[in-house]
């Protein structure tokens, strides 16, 4: 009997932390330098065929980072599965910034349950040397505010996209009488190889 799944995944931060192009290196594989500042909300639809009788689709929603749009924020955290807070690892006023995010998320919307929607942190532009924030900091950051882990990317290179982003499907795809998978709180979440079980995966974008 095949088992269709719908998660809804937010994707907040603040602006040029490379939300958009998460979702679009994600859900397209494509990436552009030159991607517009999102307006209210952008969506996208990704399929993935989970295991011979499991269909995860998530829906992508890439949440704009400017102040003005904060308001609307209640609207579409609504029925969240699952939230990613990006931060650019150049830049420490979008690390910090992080903190406003989780506590906007943690405010408006919760699980069916009453917990709070589970979260990844993910350090974007990895690939850039000068990181102004240190791992520790990170580590200390992520475990104190209670996300799932934290995970370093770079989309530009396409480095650790698709592996952040099973870990997160694999923490939904957890039986609530299992528990959550193998991750201790907030760590620094060390990516398995996953490249045999991608080969599988199809993607779609609405």
């Amino acid at each position: 009997m095949a088992n269709d799944y719908l998660f809804k995944v937010l994707v907040i931060g603040d602006c040029t932390v490379g939300k958009t192009s998460l979702v679009q290196r994600y859900a397209n594989d494509s990436f552009s330098k030159n991607y517009k500042s999102t307006v209210g909300v952008d969506f996208a639809l990704k399929i993935i065929q989970w295991s011979d009788s499991e269909t995860v689709r998530l829906q992508l929603w890439d949440i704009a980072g400017q102040e003005r749009f904060t308001s609307m924020t209640r609207l579409y955290y609504r029925d969240a599965g699952a939230c990613i807070v990006m931060f650019d690892v150049t830049n420490t006023a979008t690390f910090r910034n992080c903190l406003k995010w989780k506590h906007d998320l943690d405010s408006k919307v919760a699980l069916v349950d009453g917990s709070p929607v589970p979260c990844i942190l993910l350090a974007n532009k990895c690939d850039l040397s000068e990181w102004a924030i240190s791992r520790s900091e990170i580590d200390l950051f992520s475990k104190e505010n209670h996300f799932v882990g934290w995970i370093e990317t770079s989309v530009k290179e396409n480095k650790n996209v698709a592996q952040a982003m099973r870990v997160l499907v694999e923490h939904l795809m957890s039986k609530p009488n299992l528990g959550p998978p193998n991750q201790n709180q907030g760590d620094y979440i060390q990516l398995k190889d996953t490249s045999k079980s991608e080969r599988h995966w199809n993607s779609a974008c609405c």
